[in-house]
């Protein structure tokens, strides 16, 4: 394994890169209900914009690697999403949401590049004992950039003041088009510093050599291999991964996405403290990836998904039943016990799998498409009952029963 570590820690630097982008949405929703005007409701279609692109990208992502190879998907998605960030600046001209929706469509097409390369790579290269222990491991620096997302590049765009056109203090410099400018450029500033990040790993890779695995090296010396590949899907632990990953990706973005808002207009925290909380329930998650990466050890992976996800039915029970800090508490919970979710029913859907790796990979990274809906109904549940805004975590508790079922059974490999 020595002679993966360089490789291994630059392909951890861009889990660590689609985190800070992903968790940024959380704090771009709370903005973009300032400064374009937007409830809660349509401000959650900024997550609508950001995970449609994976539904919609993946399988001409996977056919173009399978065609060149990961390294080029991840270059061209490096560059692709530091294309994103930069169309912020234009962006702040325009002051428009469908701008922002577009933007961060382009950001995460980017993004699907590298997390439809990277997750597959990460399993195939070294041996297939440690692959989920390893994917885990990889998905800790996700962990590690969704803290640092939440902690401190929140705190760069919100500004702690909310107002209205009619709570607007006279002597505002500039009025209600400053306020409006001032808040707008705020957003510009996290997105700048990603993008030189994205740039400044792209050209490392560029100049370093990756190692090919053995599911590459095979698809490149069998030209008559299917681009992509859909009798993938007969495979059932493959299936009821993909749709494990549906409802888990939806169940969590559902949570994470309105952190903010919850904490801000159902409990009337300010921003401060709001993203203070938001940066320890994004720690507690970087600490549930790295001790579930130790607990992999000596506990088998689809025991700890079990384990972990009837905890997080639970949690999301009592969260449904009493809100407020109660509410709260419960959510900074779940955020533990959901940290080894996604990369384990990755992990564990793509076992078996061998050159069709890729296909099942694409098709696993589509299913995150969860988020573009699922967080949505959630939202419209919340706006609908607003004095019982907590009845809507009923929709993440059900998301999480699907992945107690491929805890229990859906992973087993049966044909």
């Amino acid at each position: 394994m020595k002679k993966y570590t360089i490789p291994l820690t630059l392909i951890f630097c861009l889990f660590f890169l689609w985190a800070i982008s992903s968790n940024l949405l959380p704090t771009m929703i709370r903005q973009l209900m300032k400064t374009c005007e937007l409830n809660t409701f349509e401000a959650s279609f900024t997550e609508t914009a950001y995970w449609l692109a994976y539904f919609i990208c993946p399988i001409p992502i996977a056919m173009f690697m399978k065609r060149f190879t990961y390294k080029a998907g991840i270059l061209f998605g490096l560059l692709l999403a530091a294309t994103g960030g930069l169309l912020f600046f234009p962006a702040a001209i325009i002051k428009e949401y469908w701008a922002y929706l577009c933007i961060f469509f382009i950001i995460a097409t980017g993004m699907c590049f590298l997390e439809t390369a990277a997750n597959p790579y990460v399993t195939a290269l070294g041996n297939a004992e440690g692959a989920t222990r390893r994917l885990n491991l990889a998905q800790s620096f996700n962990g590690l950039g969704a803290f640092i997302s939440a902690m401190f590049l929140s705190k760069l765009v919100l500004s702690g003041t909310h107002y209205t056109r009619e709570t607007l203090p006279t002597d505002f410099p500039g009025g209600w088009e400053g306020y409006i400018q001032m808040e707008t450029d705020a957003m510009k500033q996290p997105y700048l510093i990603l993008a030189l990040l994205l740039i400044t790993i792209a050209i490392i890779l560029f100049f370093f050599r990756l190692p090919a695995v053995e599911n590459e090296k095979q698809s490149q010396t069998d030209k008559k291999e299917k681009l992509i590949d859909f009798t993938i899907l007969k495979r059932s632990h493959l299936r009821w991964g993909v749709i494990a990953q549906f409802f888990y990706n939806g169940g969590q973005t559902a949570i994470n996405s309105l952190f903010l808002v919850y904490c801000c207009t159902y409990t009337d925290l300010s921003e401060d403290t709001a993203t203070t909380l938001f940066g320890f329930y994004m720690l507690a998650f970087l600490l549930g990836r790295w001790i579930g990466t130790l607990m992999m050890i000596k506990i088998k992976p689809q025991h700890l998904l079990l384990t972990y996800a009837l905890l997080n039915i639970v949690l999301c029970g009592v969260i449904a039943c009493c809100g407020g800090w109660t509410g709260i508490y419960a959510m900074l919970a779940i955020s533990f016990f959901m940290s080894i979710m996604y990369p384990t029913q990755f992990s564990l859907a793509l076992k078996d799998l061998g050159i069709q790796t890729k296909s099942g990979s694409a098709f696993l990274v589509m299913a995150i498409v969860g988020n573009a809906c699922l967080p949505q109904l959630t939202a419209f549940v919340m706006h609908q009952n607003e004095h019982f805004y907590y009845i809507a975590y009923f929709v993440p508790m059900i998301c999480f029963m699907f992945c107690a079922y491929y805890g229990w059974k859906g992973y087993k490999i049966i044909n």
